[in-house]
């Protein structure tokens, strides 16, 4: 039973006793009581209606929000496993003494060692003799 139901009902029962409001003052009393059960019980019923809608509004919100994270998140993964593939292989960069401007180059330029800068034409020679001698890990010469 909703309360605005047991409201009518006391007021059903208030009818019934016969209470004149004019009478006395315990049934002024019981009537405004009554008067403002009934306006609390309104007053509630309504909020129930606007939290209902609020509740389908949130929820609705949440489905569209689900819908943007599954868009983001699933290009996220795509370019996480486009990465992966790329992070397979070093990439390295050097600044250009003629014309400063920053070089980038992979391993197999590396190997090479050398590179010609694509910006000025400026051939670049790389030592990779140090870099080689600490991957090999230290001597045991001594």
């Amino acid at each position: 039973m909703e309360i605005t139901e047991k409201v009518a009902y006391l007021k059903g029962l208030a009818e019934g006793l016969a209470l004149d409001a004019e009478a006395n003052k315990e049934s002024k009393l019981i009537a405004a009581m009554i008067d403002i059960l009934d306006d609390i019980a309104l007053e509630i019923a309504d909020m129930k209606d606007v939290q209902q809608e609020l509740g389908d509004g949130l929820d609705a919100v949440s489905e569209d929000l689900e819908d943007v994270e599954d868009l983001i998140y699933d290009e996220d993964e795509d370019s996480d496993e486009d990465e992966d593939e790329d992070d397979d292989e070093d990439c390295y960069a050097t600044t250009c003494p003629s014309c400063e401007e920053t070089i980038y180059f992979d391993d197999s330029v590396l190997e090479e060692g050398e590179v010609v800068c694509p910006n000025c034409g400026e051939r670049l020679e790389f030592d990779t003799s140090d870099i080689e001698d600490e991957t090999s890990g230290p001597s045991d010469e001594t």
